[in-house]
């Protein structure tokens, strides 16, 4: 076990944001010095970028000020010539105004844990080793999809509990207490087979939206790649597609929470909670009067209610992530907690100071008493907690 948890694992996705991502901007470019033929080739990538996402025509002067980054993919410097693919970011605030539907969806969906299962070699892997398909989904610039992602690291545990195997399980129970760990409502399967022809040579990609337990295809696409060198390139387009795929579905209907999943949180239709109320009144009215006819003279029962049980109150808990192992011990630290039903990241800093969501039976100062008792140092705040050892 501490095999199989150990070692390089994991892939921790890019930062997402809301501003708005243009990929696969081939440009051609020259000029006096390289300096000024990647220059010229920025430009021109931008205005293309521009015109890709359904932009309005603006100075280059005005455009350059709605870039946020420029995203090199693979390029070629020569000393008067300048040949690259680029990705151009804008940014959402200054540009949303020009492009307001460019890249964004007026809905959005639940929270759906993603699992990226790829076929190669003959073998099924998600987590269990580092994957060209997960590292796709890693670079997935997710922020301006209608889709909300949950994208596990793969690190520590999730290789032992995400498994290839996990797909077709399909026990309610136990999907639930997977998706309570990563906060998700429902499981999304992106599926890839890759198949090289021979070594060196084409590698065909046959690409499959699944979702829900019960493992559902959404649709199907093939791509190809001339060569190894290209199979990044063809797996970031699948990834794309996918979410192409997904945002359709989205908007549908077809991609819908599974009721089965929630099935422990239905509520009874009020007339028939007032039924059994008056059944339950009844039946204990019975009872009382059986035990005065038994024993003459016997007070009547007390009645004690059950105590009610609150309901979990969700708080935000802030920490330092320097790495995935302490992205884990918090995760597991906090979740060892009695009363914590649930306890998931909700943004990720890899380095810096990541974010989790706690569902906790008790009250944010029992919570900050808690993780004292387990060594951390503990600063309240309004709703949420900043923990340190």
């Amino acid at each position: 076990m501490v095999a199989q948890i150990e070692g390089e694992r994991g892939i921790a996705p890019v930062a997402s944001t809301g501003d708005i991502q243009v990929d696969g901007i081939q440009v051609n470019t020259t000029g006096k010095t390289a300096e000024e033929a990647r220059r010229n080739g920025w430009r021109e990538a931008t205005r293309l970028a521009w015109a890709k996402a359904g932009g309005p025509q603006l100075a280059d002067g005005q455009l350059e000020g709605l870039v946020s980054s420029v995203v090199i993919e693979r390029e070629q410097i020569g000393p008067r010539r300048y040949i690259a693919t680029l990705g151009v970011i804008f940014d959402r605030t200054r540009s949303g105004q020009f492009v307001a539907g460019a890249s964004a969806v007026g809905t959005r969906s639940q929270p759906l844990l993603m699992l990226p299962l790829l076929y190669s070699g003959g073998v099924a892997q998600i987590y269990e080793v580092r994957t060209p398909w997960q590292a796709a989904w890693a670079r997935f610039h997710a922020g301006a999809s209608a889709i909300d992602y949950v994208r596990p690291t793969g690190g520590g545990g999730d290789s032992l509990l995400l498994t290839a195997g996990q797909v077709s399980r399909r026990s309610r129970t136990w999907w639930r207490n997977i998706l309570d760990q990563f906060g998700a409502s429902d499981v999304i399967v992106p599926v890839a087979r890759i198949e090289r022809q021979w070594p060196g040579g084409p590698v065909q990609g046959t690409f499959t939206a699944r979702y829900g337990p019960d493992n559902r295809p959404l649709s199907s696409f093939t791509l190809t790649a001339k060569g190894p060198d290209q199979v990044p390139a063809m797996l970031d387009e699948a990834v794309r597609r996918m979410d192409r795929i997904y945002t359709d579905a989205l908007l549908a209907g077809t991609l819908r929470v599974n009721p089965t999943l929630n099935s422990e949180r239905l509520t009874l239709d009020p007339a028939v909670a007032a039924l059994l109320a008056a059944a339950n009144r009844v039946t204990a009215a019975q009872e009382q009067a059986i035990v005065a006819d038994a024993v003459p003279g016997a007070a009547a029962p007390t009645i004690v209610a059950a105590p009610s049980v609150d309901a979990p109150a969700a708080f935000t808990v802030q920490f330092a992530s320097p790495d995935v192992r302490a992205v884990d011990a918090a995760l597991a630290a906090v979740r060892g907690i009695t009363g914590v039903k649930s306890a998931a990241t909700t943004s990720l800093a890899m380095g810096g100071t990541s974010v989790m969501r706690v569902s906790y039976s008790g009250g944010l100062d029992d919570l900050a008493a808690a993780l004292r008792a387990r060594g951390y140092t503990v600063t309240l705040g309004n709703g949420a907690l900043s923990i340190r050892r």
